[in-house]
């Protein structure tokens, strides 16, 4: 299968400098890509990989502009491209982090021991608390950055977890495989099971969650969500595992892909998320603070998949530091708890 065949509409290299930490600037000029192998891909995934170091709410300015021009007409963000649609990439400013430069030795050999299975289609990744799934909006790069250096530039994920949440993550190394498994997660068949540490003591029969949730951007430009009436269908469905002195250990099952929905359901039934910088309280996160808690208590602990007539299982036990916060609230051990 053919590549993609990625033109710039100018002979002319960009007008491109080097500041002395590594940030490559200057004005990228346009750009005429005919889609091969990106076939079936959103057209806002696409220009988020194409365009890496643009900021994600520049890349949706021009979008909804009609900058980007798909076989010479405005397409939304969800249009899914399709073989031989001509994409044209208007020029654009960038601020380019030499990503190259920014993943260090060490940080690749980490992630390379955090690979729980790997074969011709699959990634199935570990992920840290605290490193992003992708770079921008400031970061010079993420896991999936990460990877390709380790792996190469075909893979992508499947679906992604919050900076601050730990636990399995799942790329793929095909595009075939990439759409047979988000057939999959918009089906419900592909099972997500997270366990979180929550304030309080979370009821024993309240086991659902359905509030719809809205996706906004605050004023400074953060990423939030909230419980609405006009938003999104959601439901995640909640399993008391233990409880401790001053907080409950939760396994929740999404049924939904909302952003942050695990956390804002938690925070809508009464009980904030440990450690939750976003939607705790100050006292709340003062108390875990206070304690010696530095993560958010939020980690994809299971994936269950039906993949050729089986059921591929892949388990990521909670790492040391999720470990100790549920001791130091009250907890018993968990480090070797199978999961359920």
């Amino acid at each position: 299968m053919k590549k993609n065949r990625d033109k710039s509409a100018s002979a002319d290299s960009p007008d491109r400098k080097q500041d002395p930490g590594g940030r490559a600037t200057g004005m990228q000029p346009a750009r005429l890509i005919e889609v091969d192998d990106e076939a079936g891909q959103r057209i806002d995934n696409f220009l988020l990989k194409k365009m890496s170091s643009v900021p994600k709410s520049r890349v949706y300015r021009m979008l909804r502009s009609g900058e980007v021009r798909v076989n010479g007409g405005r397409k939304g963000p969800t249009y899914r491209l399709c073989a031989g649609d001509r994409v044209r990439i208007p020029p654009h400013r960038t601020a380019e982090m030499a990503t190259a430069n920014f993943i260090g030795d060490r940080t690749l050999a980490e992630l390379e021991a955090a690979i729980l299975f790997e074969d011709a289609d699959l990634l199935v990744v570990n992920k840290p608390a605290g490193i992003a799934v992708h770079g921008g909006s400031g970061l010079a790069f993420g896991l999936i950055e990460a990877m390709r250096r380790l792996r190469g530039d075909r893979l992508e994920l499947v679906h992604r977890l919050d900076r601050d949440t730990s636990g399995c993550l799942l790329i793929a190394k095909r595009r075939p495989t990439l759409s047979a498994l988000h057939e999959l997660i918009r089906t419900g068949a592909l099972q997500k099971y997270y366990q979180l540490i929550v304030h309080g003591r979370w009821p024993k029969d309240l086991q659902s969650v359905r509030f719809p949730l809205h996706k906004f951007q605050t004023a400074s430009g953060e990423r939030r969500v909230r419980v609405a009436a006009d938003g999104k269908a959601s439901q995640t469905d909640f399993l008391v595992l233990q409880r401790g002195d001053q907080a409950t250990l939760l396994q929740a099952q999404l049924l939904t892909g909302r952003t942050h929905q695990i956390r804002v359901h938690a925070l809508a039934a009464g009980h904030a998320v440990v450690g939750d910088s976003k939607y705790a309280s100050d006292q709340e996160l003062a108390q875990a603070s206070g304690l010696g808690i530095r993560r958010l208590c939020l980690h994809a602990q299971r994936v269950l998949i039906p993949w050729d007539g089986t059921q591929l299982e892949f388990q990521c036990q909670p790492p040391d530091d999720f470990v100790a916060a549920w001791k130091l609230l009250g907890g018993q051990d968990i480090s070797a708890e199978p999961a359920r």
